[in-house]
């Protein structure tokens, strides 16, 4: 296998599976095609038309928009959907910065087909025989990727959060970060993609940091969301997203885009350098 398999795993949609779903006449979604009928005993919420769904004209603003979600959005738990419902929340907008048109339960979101943003964090150590990366595996028993590998540190963005309040957040949770430390990540960019699987799809975008820890700082979980912490050369890194599938799929574009933007992958050496770079930003 090679690196572009992971671009090509992580954007595996196929648009004629679903139905486009707008709010407030901005395109948020796309929901599976077998499940346009069972919204349709929701007639007070939903619009159902030839070519998209609609949020009924009466929801005028955030605040009756979310209501009117989370009402639908609980039978449908209530039916066995959502199995990992946390009780957070995600802001819905066209792009982001906008003004969210609402906000549903985070787990809903691929089955709306709704983007979601979060944030991954590369923590690397710089050693005498070069440089080194802290990966985690994910507990065996978390709902979404259970045992695979994963970045340090990675979390969704909850809505009335910022970015690096939330890095802080994430970091003292998952890898035991001081605070102090965590505010020297450092903003790198971004990757998106259109994930379909099981639940629905993902039309996600992930903001990018790089942390440089102290060669003596060994991140220690503290949410039960993570199983164990290594630190690997990059080598190994390397060679594991290269050859396996042992990462969650995102994971592998945030450390492809690690690799080439510490040249550790370039053009000279890698014939598929330029499919790597355009792949990693994709969306619906």
């Amino acid at each position: 296998m090679s690196f572009l398999d992971h671009i090509r795993h992580a954007n595996n949609w196929n648009r004629g599976d679903f139905r486009a779903f707008a709010v407030a006449g901005h395109l948020v979604g796309h929901i599976r095609l077998d499940r346009i009928e069972r919204l349709r005993a929701f007639p007070d919420t939903f619009i159902i038309g030839p070519d998209h769904i609609a949020l009924a004209p009466g929801l005028e603003d955030f605040a009756s928009r979310s209501a009117a979600m989370e009402e639908v959005l609980e039978v449908l738990r209530g039916e066995g959907e959502f199995p990992g419902w946390r009780g957070e929340y995600y802001p819905i907008m066209p792009e982001w910065g906008d003004a969210p048109l609402m906000q549903v339960e985070r787990a809903t979101c691929p089955w709306l087909g709704v983007r979601s943003w979060g944030v991954h964090i590369n923590g690397f150590v710089r050693r005498g025989d070069g440089l080194h990366m802290w990966i985690a595996r994910r507990a065996r028993d978390k709902p979404s990727y259970p045992g695979m590998l994963d970045n340090m540190v990675a979390g969704g963005q909850p809505i009335g959060l910022g970015l690096m309040e939330n890095i802080v957040k994430e970091c003292a949770e998952e890898a035991d970060i001081p605070a102090d430390i965590a505010a020297n990540a450092r903003a790198v960019g971004s990757i998106s993609y259109c994930h379909q699987f099981e639940d629905g799809v993902k039309p996600d975008q992930q903001f990018c940091y790089d942390l440089e820890l102290p060669a003596d700082f060994t991140p220690r979980n503290t949410d039960g969301e993570v199983e164990s912490f290594e630190l690997w050369p990059i080598e190994r890194v390397t060679e594991t997203v290269r050859e396996t599938f042992e990462f969650k799929f995102n994971c592998n574009l945030v450390i492809i885009d690690f690799l080439i933007r510490h040249a550790l992958i370039d053009a000279d050496g890698e014939p598929d350098y330029m499919a790597l770079s355009l792949g990693l930003r994709r969306g619906p």
